[in-house]
């Protein structure tokens, strides 16, 4: 069980793109007084948190209410987390948040908590994920994920000093590597449920 966590953690991880995010977080922050940063940062981290877990708690429900079946949930699951990976190594510019990055103001909820942290593809993540796993499993997996990517964030400016952009850039296409290859698995776990089924339903 612990294995299957971690590797739910580091796929809600990879998702939550605390590596790519960081430029956007230090431009978005840039004209708030240091220790105010951090205040900030936390207080939408925490509502972000918030916002994960009612999906996750929902999840079940909301999967059930629709009637989806498991091998549908894990190849959509599969493609969506292919075409975020996608993204993530071939980033177009300013991830589509340009209009929030000249503003003087400071943040709330949007764009730092959504969709920055808690965004569609990890909010149809844990959904997903709450089809295969307890729910107790995945909340321990998704406060993994979000502690990382505090950590992360929380350090950005530091980040940035020590790796430069062309570093963060680097290290963001491979998470995005992994990712696809996350995204891949869940799409052939998805083909191999199908037919396992299939052949269950042509035998009876």
């Amino acid at each position: 069980m612990w294995l299957q966590i971690f590797s739910i953690a580091l796929s809600l991880f990879l998702l939550m793109d605390p590596i790519g995010n960081t430029p956007v977080y230090l431009v978005v922050l840039k004209g708030i007084p240091r220790r105010k940063q951090h205040i900030v940062i936390i207080r939408e981290k925490l509502i972000a948190l918030c916002i994960i877990v009612i999906f996750a708690l929902v999840g079940n429900s909301l999967l059930r209410l629709i009637d989806i079946s498991q091998p549908a949930i894990m190849l959509s699951g599969g493609i969506i987390l292919f075409l975020i990976a996608i993204k993530m190594i071939f980033p177009s510019a300013n991830g589509g948040l340009k209009e929030y990055l000249t503003t003087d103001s400071e943040p709330l909820i949007v764009p730092l908590a959504i969709p920055l942290v808690a965004g569609p593809s990890v909010l149809a993540a844990v959904i997903i994920y709450s089809q295969q796993i307890a729910i107790f499993g995945l909340l321990i997996a998704i406060f993994i994920a979000w502690l990382a990517s505090a950590a992360i964030l929380l350090l950005s400016p530091y980040l940035e000093m020590a790796l430069g952009q062309k570093g963060l850039t680097a290290i963001e296409k491979l998470m995005g590597l992994i990712l696809t290859m996350i995204a891949v698995e869940m799409f052939l776990s998805g083909i191999a449920s199908f037919t396992q089924s299939h052949k269950l339903i042509s035998f009876f």
